[in-house]
């Protein structure tokens, strides 16, 4: 049964008529305007918040949705230069008479804004959003009495979505809440029976996953436009294209080792058969054609054509089994970042090219458990086993072993930044010519950020 709930509303607030997503974040909103915002929820009980007035019940279906009354998001940007670290938003808790700081906070999830500039960060007194290039810390929100297990950022404008988690959640874990930092609060809320695992945001679209659903709701109307039936999904794995127009999601599929494309723009569905044993991390292009996809060994990173499914390219990170944890492709699909358990973050050269001249279109699909191009050693296929033939990467980082790292794309030219579960902060620079180790060019512990490593 969905639940729905309705902030209480401001009786002096004008109607105001919903702002598009797909424009830029109004610069200049009214402080004052307060109005009242509703989200649908699925698949989930009564609110049990005492701040939002319950609605009705909506029909007990899946296609329950909810309804807009004086809505306003009141969208607008973050500052594109962030302030100075002293010059930080103070946090909502409040002050501790001490004068002794407290304590670091503990990291409970991670994740990049959608074009790799920002990233944020849920702790277990609340959340954080930080600058990529320069490195700054834009804001905070302490909570006194719990944790931030989920953030999703909606690029840089003021709309977050937020899952509590952590010993003491300060949200329920399996409500999803969007807040408006621009007023401090929550300005509606998503409910289910189960815990939400991850949540993915399009200027058009919000996508919640739970541990066998996916739900895509429209971001004009906030009506459910999509459900989708996965295998167990722990991780919460699924990717959204970013590019205006061109919507395309994937997630696990229905059994072990598939993955499954929805193009919503052809309204057509594509299972790909990309491993043997189960998915553990993917990772979509911006404009969705394209997938990378590991799984559960590790050694393999492979490169798919959602459009077919087409093997493009295999790569290999290494001989021993690894848990993958993040896989980034740069902005012109030239370059694959791997991070993994075994602490090196690996850059992949990719061969690819999706353009439409003649000697940019991809190659004719290998066969399924072959490697698409072959590697400088191809001169004695034959001798060496198919672990010679595979393709290596270009460059590599050094880093700890056993940590969590998560990694993209910088701004910058042939940049790396990696993001660890201990507070670091690396940004690299790698040689796309002769390849190599990486060059350090920053390190931060971002928890405190007057540390380095």
């Amino acid at each position: 049964m969905a639940a729905l709930s309705i902030p209480p509303s401001s009786s002096s607030s004008p109607p105001l008529s919903w702002p598009n997503p797909n424009s830029d974040p109004n610069p200049n909103p009214n402080p004052n305007s307060n109005p009242p915002f509703l989200l649908p929820s699925h698949d989930g009980d009564e609110p049990q918040s005492s701040s939002p007035s319950p609605a009705a019940d909506p029909p007990e279906n899946d296609d329950a949705s909810g309804f807009l009354e004086n809505p306003d998001l009141g969208m607008h940007s973050m500052p594109a230069q962030p302030p100075p670290l002293t010059a930080v938003q103070p946090s909502l808790s409040a002050s501790s008479s001490s004068s002794s700081p407290p304590p670091m906070p503990s990291l409970l999830h991670l994740s990049f804004n959608q074009d790799h500039g920002c990233f944020a960060a849920g702790t277990d007194r609340g959340f954080r959003i930080y600058n990529c290039d320069p490195f700054r810390e834009i804001f905070r929100r302490d909570f006194d009495d719990g944790g931030i297990g989920v953030v999703e950022m909606l690029f840089r404008c003021n709309i977050l979505a937020l899952v509590g988690g952590g010993p003491q959640p300060y949200y329920p874990p399996n409500k999803v809440m969007i807040w408006d930092d621009h007023q401090s609060r929550c300005i509606g809320e998503l409910s289910f029976r189960s815990e939400v695992r991850a949540v993915r945001l399009r200027r058009d679209r919000i996508i919640v996953v739970l541990d066998h659903k996916i739900f895509v709701y429209n971001f004009a109307d906030l009506k459910l436009v999509h459900q989708i039936e996965t295998v167990p999904n722990p991780k919460g794995l699924c990717a959204v294209s970013q590019q205006q127009g061109s919507l395309v999601l994937v997630c696990p599929g229905g059994q072990k080792g598939q993955v499954r494309v929805e193009h919503y723009g052809a309204r057509r569905t594509k299972f790909i058969m990309a491993h043997d044993s189960r998915i553990a991390c993917f990772a979509l292009s911006q404009d969705g054609r394209l997938i990378a996809t590991a799984s559960t060994k590790g050694t393999l990173i492979r490169i798919f054509s959602t459009v077919d499914g087409t093997l493009l390219q295999e790569l290999r990170r290494g001989a021993d089994r690894a848990e993958i944890y993040s896989l980034a492709f740069s902005a012109n699909m030239q370059w694959l970042a791997v991070s993994s358990d075994k602490g090196t973050v690996h850059v992949f050269g990719l061969k690819v090219n999706l353009g439409l001249t003649g000697n940019d279109r991809p190659r004719p699909a290998p066969e399924p458990n072959a490697p698409a191009i072959a590697s400088s050693l191809s001169f004695i296929k034959g001798v060496l086993p198919k672990y010679f033939n595979s393709e290596w990467s270009v460059a590599q980082f050094r880093l700890h072993d056993g940590l969590q790292y998560h990694v993209a794309f910088g701004h910058q030219k042939n940049t790396i930044v990696i993001l660890g579960m201990d507070g670091s902060f690396y940004r690299c620079q790698f040689d796309p010519v002769n390849g190599g180790e990486m060059t350090q060019l920053e390190c931060y512990n971002f928890l405190k950020p007057e540390e380095t490593f």
